[in-house]
């Protein structure tokens, strides 16, 4: 393996969509990692819609990537050298790696550093359905949702990493499930392959029409991954004490001024309705419980996912641009390589 670590550092900040020019790739030695630390080879690295806030520079739930850093991102690597006594070279691990071949890290389950694969499990379903955007679903459906069975629950970008996951859970939950999702293709993937029990295209079809035919008795539980008008069409038609489950707003991330708030917001008052945000940090403590759990619903068939793997060093930036445009389904991943299967174990 080469010495040299490649890597991608933001360069300026998106003003809009997010262009590979933004972004500027440059060669560096590897680094060395110190006593308590890892050296740890990347092979799959994740995309996520809130990467495009940490390209803001604005207080969030962490810290912007500053200009000239390294893009974070959460990533499964192998261990090339370890320097910490629980870490041998050759073990599978996952932690916030970044857009580079290689990184130096402690060892543990702080946000700066790296857990291990667990045995029998594919790397890449601990960025996915066993990661953060599985955990993600498990948690806002259950503690923040609470459906109960023969409620209504509606997941906008259900065709996506997290919303498929969640919508799977309340089918589970004996829910009836409906998805948005955009386009006949993944509307179909939904229905067919999620189970859930109607799909919305909000591509191609009037998604508050829709909303009154599929939910005549109104949404109980909406899990909102995308805000915008389609949180607008929500409100309008929920359930008597409903609960709203602001998982994101993909809908807006890439907006150069920000949208008018939802102008139905008073439904909340008069459906006596409740609407709460989330962050999947707030969970991190219960993450094995939502991992074993997820991880028997997998092996089980009750659970399916989807994985759009990308691959090539070159085409990282732009494989975060395919959560905007709608071109992947399921989770977005980019492979940099496989396994060294004589270390492996």
């Amino acid at each position: 393996m080469s010495e040299t670590n490649r890597q991608w550092l933001l360069k300026r900040r998106p003003v809009g969509r997010v262009e590979p020019d933004d972004f500027e790739r440059r060669s560096v030695p590897a680094p060395e990692p110190a006593d308590g630390e890892l050296l740890v080879r990347n092979l799959w690295l994740s995309f996520d819609p809130t990467q495009r806030g940490w390209l803001q520079d604005r207080p969030s739930y962490l810290p912007p990537v500053q200009i000239g850093e390294v893009m974070r991102a959460s990533t499964v690597g192998q261990v090339v050298r370890s320097r910490h006594p629980d870490f041998e070279a050759g073990e599978l691990v996952f932690g916030l790696g970044g857009w580079q071949d290689l990184f130096s890290c402690p060892g543990g389950s702080g946000l700066a550093g790296v857990r291990k694969v667990p045995a029998g499990v594919p790397p890449s379903w601990l960025l996915g359905v066993l990661g953060l955007t599985g955990v993600t679903a498990y948690f806002g459906l259950l503690e923040v949702g609470r459906p109960q069975a023969g409620q209504t629950v509606l997941v906008s970008a259900a065709a996506g990493a997290t919303g498929s996951v969640a919508g799977q859970i309340a089918r589970l939950q004996g829910c009836r499930v409906v998805g948005i999702a955009g386009g006949p293709d993944k509307c179909r993937w939904v229905t067919e392959r999620a189970r859930f029990d109607a799909c919305i295209d909000y591509k191609h079809d009037d998604v508050g029409k829709r909303l009154g035919e599929l939910c005549p008795s109104g949404v109980d539980v909406y899990f909102d991954n995308v805000g915008g008008p389609i949180l607008e069409a929500v409100l309008d038609r929920l359930a008597l004490r409903a609960r709203i489950v602001l998982c994101g707003s993909i809908a807006s991330y890439n907006d150069v001024e920000p949208r008018p708030g939802p102008r139905n917001l008073s439904n909340l008052v008069v459906r006596r309705a409740r609407m709460e945000g989330f962050l999947v940090l707030d969970y991190l403590a219960r993450m094995e419980e939502a991992v074993r759990e997820l991880l028997g619903w997998v092996r089980a068939g009750e659970i399916v996912h989807e994985e759009d793997i990308q691959h090539g060093f070159e085409n990282i930036p732009a494989t975060l641009n395919r959560l905007f445009t709608g071109e992947n389904l399921g989770k977005q991943l980019l492979q940099l390589g496989e396994p060294e299967p004589e270390r492996v174990g």
